[in-house]
């Protein structure tokens, strides 16, 4: 029988669980039961979220089972809860893309990893549980000094953020132009661009969030309660603006950004908050001026990096490497 989830459920699924020892292919482990935090229809999370009991689920050939440590809540968990997310999966189901745990049974034919190891899940929904099971090739090992918490958020920011400075080839010496700038993923960005040297156009919602950007790094701050997207963008690049954007937020702010390309130039769409409570289709726009597009020749693309994970290639999997 599931109930409502509250914070304090939250703050107990995400505290560390301990490994009872063992030696073999399975823990010691006699529990036949977990909790699952499911989603039990399409809606608002405080609506629709319960803490439920589940049975264990048993590894199979070539697959492990994962005692769950922590996972994280991502912005797509929120729109796949409430409809508005690229896949749909059918509920009632747990939610969650990430998480870090420690192996707790390996199935037949699985010897590359070792009961009781630390280990992050790629590709895998439904991370909000205290077991999962997945392929033993989509789980990896974590180092040791890696905290918990940074472990848990392992695979989806970092490598958002990765394949959006490699796709646009950002060189050094580079403007990029980013919304969202003090998100998880904003942060990252700001780290790549220390290792690589290029140079960054945040955009901030509030003026009280600039001086923590510039102090991650942060070339210059744009702070759309004081300032001019397009102007400042064109006082900071030059009149015709900047050659490459990444953006998060759409509506208004993400045509902004599109209109402040110089000809030739480049927009990634990776996101959508400040649709981020909108159901209504015709809501989650981004009002693109068309003249702008066609006689500059400027392009507004998507990314979503569940397409790339069933895209990848190797030879596409080999990322740009960050320069001194």
């Amino acid at each position: 029988m599931g109930r409502r989830c509250t914070a304090t459920d939250r703050k107990q699924n995400s505290a560390l669980l301990s490994l009872n020892s063992a030696s073999s292919r399975y823990s010691d482990s006699l529990m036949e039961t977990m909790r699952a935090l499911v989603a039990t229809a399409v809606g608002e999370p405080a609506d629709v979220l319960r803490l439920e009991t589940w049975p264990i689920p048993t590894a199979g050939p070539r697959q492990v089972r994962v005692r769950v440590q922590a996972a994280p809540i991502n912005p797509n968990d929120l729109h796949i809860m409430r409809g508005r997310y690229g896949i749909a999966p059918p509920m009632p189901t747990p939610l969650g893309q990430e998480a870090v745990g420690l192996v707790d049974a390996l199935g037949d034919g699985v010897n590359q990893l070792r009961i009781g190891q630390r280990v992050v899940t790629v590709g895998l929904l439904g991370t909000w549980q205290d077991y999962i099971v997945h392929n033993a090739a989509q789980v990896l090992p974590v180092p040791d000094g890696l905290s918990t918490s940074s472990a848990a958020q392992l695979v989806t920011n970092p490598l958002t953020a990765t394949l959006l400075v490699s796709e646009l080839d950002v060189q050094p010496g580079e403007w990029l132009l980013q919304t969202a700038a003090g998100s998880t993923v904003g942060r990252l960005v700001l780290q790549l661009s220390g290792h690589q040297g290029f140079k960054t156009i945040n955009v901030v919602r509030r003026q009280s969030a600039a001086a923590e950007i510039r102090a991650l790094g942060g070339t210059e701050v744009i702070s759309t309660d004081v300032d001019d997207l397009r102007t400042r963008v064109a006082e900071i690049a030059g009149g015709e603006g900047v050659r490459k954007a990444i953006d998060a937020v759409g509506g208004q702010i993400g045509a902004d950004v599109s209109r402040s390309l110089s000809p030739f130039g480049t927009t990634l769409v990776y996101g959508a908050l400040s649709t981020h409570r909108q159901t209504e289709p015709g809501k989650l726009t981004v009002p693109l001026f068309a003249r702008s597009l066609i006689y500059e020749s400027k392009t507004v693309r998507g990314f979503w990096l569940y397409r790339w994970f069933q895209t990848a290639t190797p030879d596409g999997c080999r990322i740009r490497p960050g320069r001194p």
